[in-house]
């Protein structure tokens, strides 16, 4: 059990960061001699009272106190995962220990990150007796095989950067694995079946009547891998490491 830490930055580079204990509430908005909040959001098309932050045992929760707009909570390490709290929301809980709550301005959104305890989890989650036949696996990827690297290398421009919306091409993946030491030989006509495997065994996208496009497919693997939490960041460590920019030699 911990505390919530909300931090909020402001253009001319100062920062502001509350701690909220079990309980403990705080407020934002543009905010008023009235309306007095704890977050202050400076823009003209944000509410003078916008929401309210509430930290509870484990998490936190947000309202919407706007009539008509809806905020938005992201979460930065989920490769585009986020939450809409609909206006008039109340108590609405948020499952992300990081995350970014933006708010929708006439010109640049304006924004703050919140940070929650950590999550609890089982040391190992019960197992009951049963005589029945055991669980299968929905997804039973080897994350030791080739058809797992070009899943890598297709999710990690999108677990790099949540604003990139286009998956790799097949001669992308070609090129981004081609220095690993078991992919030397690595062709396009591999990763194409390594695609189509992933789609039509491992994965189990639904496939169009005619087969479907390859960019079709990729981009199915992709959403389902990443909606599912079969590829994470930490994943990434198993793709080789990234020639260097010009930037990053100088």
């Amino acid at each position: 059990m911990g505390s919530v830490l909300v931090h909020v930055a402001s253009a001319e580079g100062t920062a502001v960061s509350l701690e909220l204990g079990p309980g403990e509430v705080t407020r934002f908005g543009r905010g008023c001699a009235e309306q007095p909040v704890g977050i202050v959001l400076p823009d003209p098309a944000v509410p003078r009272l916008a929401g309210e932050i509430r930290a509870a045992e484990d998490h936190w929760q947000l309202s919407n106190f706007s009539s008509s707009l809806s905020y938005v909570v992201e979460n930065p390490e989920g490769a585009g995962e986020y939450i809409r709290i609909a206006p008039r929301r109340v108590g609405a809980p948020v499952p992300f220990e990081f995350a970014r709550v933006v708010l929708p301005t006439q010109g640049a959104t304006q924004s703050f990150q919140v940070y929650a305890p950590a999550h609890t989890y089982y040391d190992a989650p019960p197992r009951p007796q049963s005589a029945g036949p055991a669980t299968l696996m929905a997804f039973p990827l080897d994350e030791s095989a080739t058809y797992f690297l070009v899943l890598v290398a297709l999710c990690e421009p999108r677990l790099r950067d949540l604003s990139v919306p286009a998956v790799p091409t097949t001669r992308q993946v070609v090129e981004r694995l081609r220095t690993h030491p078991g992919c030397h030989g690595i062709s396009e006509p591999t990763v194409s079946f390594h695609i189509d495997y992933l789609a039509r065994n491992k994965l189990r996208v639904r496939q169009p009547e005619n087969g479907g496009r390859m960019d079709g497919k990729r981009e199915a693997v992709v959403s389902l891998a990443l909606r599912f939490g079969l590829v994470r960041e930490d994943h990434l460590a198993l793709l080789p490491a990234r020639p260097a920019t010009r930037l990053e030699t100088s």
